[in-house]
């Protein structure tokens, strides 16, 4: 049995992950790293994420980051063998994730209402774009779409000018995932009082709007009254994000760094701010060292970030301290990185598995410890090309 020591607080759960790229993958890949046993379930021509990132003993870094931990197995759906070997499988569930378009889940004959049938204890939770109903319910979508449709392409153009341009993150896929993830376990939670469980319709453009701190300025044409925006300066060491109104952080370097004010009484504001910006942009541009910089900083109890080129990330203090990217096994005999899990407990564990799996690799692990399945129903299965796989990990480890 694939199960994690009861320190891991989701261990006792069992989640099948039919989804595919990031938003549902990455809420399976937070399961699994709480101790869910995470069953992806693979179609014949696998997830297309597969194709993206570093190649590592055939498999790519995408995937690897998404999915590490979860066992895997690959079925042809469109076969009612393997229909039914899923239904068995829900007997023993308790998490179904899915984010196929509204409505592929049904016509696979997986639909919520077949599956609450079958176990009316099963959670099913489905991400879509758009929702599961609604005039947009059938529009694919990617994070960038969402992007668009919820106005974060517009405002990061019309604050930063420049060309209209998509996001450098996937950010409506992971809020999709993450508020997934908090729907589903309390839904777990309240299946404790009720016995039953529920499906769950996390649509992106939903989620993506509701983590949006800025959007109540958009919604009452306030912007005015928020904060300056933090800004990017040039420092001799590079570039940093220094989080303060420009208004408060010159006269803080007026007090107690003697910075000179460069403007007069007299002068028109345009004119006194573009002056006063050019005294600040002298100033840090003076300082050569993070030390230096930092102390001031700490002086004037401000809050910074230097800019960091991401490539560059291990090296990060905090980063290294709290081991958030780790090394994991690359299947070649080696190590390759991947981020860790976020959550970190006084008295519980969470964590990366230890393997990214090839598609189909765990089919045999997988239908004895949960359907307790013998020799020859497998050897069957097999036969039938009911369940596939990959070949390389048969020689060993490619």
């Amino acid at each position: 049995m694939n199960k994690k020591s009861d320190r891991y607080p989701l261990s006792d759960l069992k989640v099948l992950d039919f989804s595919r790229v990031l938003a549902g993958p990455f809420a399976g890949r937070m399961l699994s790293d709480l101790g869910a046993d995470v069953i992806k379930i693979e179609p014949p021509e696998g997830d297309v994420t597969r194709f993206w990132g570093k190649e590592v003993a055939n498999i790519q870094g995408y995937y690897h980051q998404q999915n590490i931990g979860k066992r895997n197995v690959c079925l042809n759906l469109r076969k009612p063998e393997a229909l039914a070997l899923v239904k068995r499988l829900v007997e023993a569930t308790d998490i179904v994730i899915e984010n196929y378009r509204p409505n592929v889940m049904d016509r696979l004959g997986l639909g919520y209402e077949t599956l609450k049938n079958i176990n009316p204890r099963v959670i099913m939770l489905s991400i879509s774009g758009f929702g599961r109903d609604g005039p947009e319910s059938h529009k694919p979508a990617y994070a960038p779409v969402i992007h668009a449709e919820v106005g974060l392409i517009h405002r990061k153009w019309k604050r930063d000018g420049g060309s209209l341009s998509d996001l450098p993150t996937s950010l409506a896929d992971t809020n999709a995932a993450l508020h997934g993830l908090v729907g589903t376990l309390a839904a777990v939670h309240m299946r404790e009082r009720t016995g039953v469980g529920q499906h769950l319709d996390i649509a992106m453009i939903d989620s993506t709007a509701a983590t949006d701190d800025q959007l109540q300025y958009d919604l009452e044409s306030s912007h005015h009254t928020a904060p300056l925006p933090n800004e990017v300066w040039g420092v001799g060491f590079g570039h940093v994000m220094i989080a303060i109104d420009f208004r408060l952080f010159f006269r803080l370097l007026v007090e107690h760094f003697s910075l000179e004010d460069p403007t007069q009484a007299d002068m028109e504001l345009n004119q006194k701010v573009s002056l006063r910006r050019e005294a600040v942009g002298s100033f840090l541009l003076a300082i050569n060292t993070r030390e230096s910089f930092g102390a001031m900083m700490e002086k004037l109890n401000i809050a910074w970030g230097e800019v960091r080129d991401p490539a560059t990330l291990t090296e990060q203090k905090t980063i290294t301290h709290r081991k958030s990217i780790i090394k994991t096994d690359d299947r070649d005999g080696g190590e390759r990185p991947t981020t860790q899990s976020p959550y970190r407990f006084s008295d519980a564990l969470s964590g990366a598995g230890g393997k990214t799996s090839y598609r189909g690799e765990d089919y045999e692990s997988i239908l004895r410890d949960w359907l307790n399945l013998g020799d020859g129903e497998l050897t069957s299965l097999i036969k039938n090309e009911i369940i596939l796989f990959n070949s390389e990990w048969r020689a060993g480890e490619n």
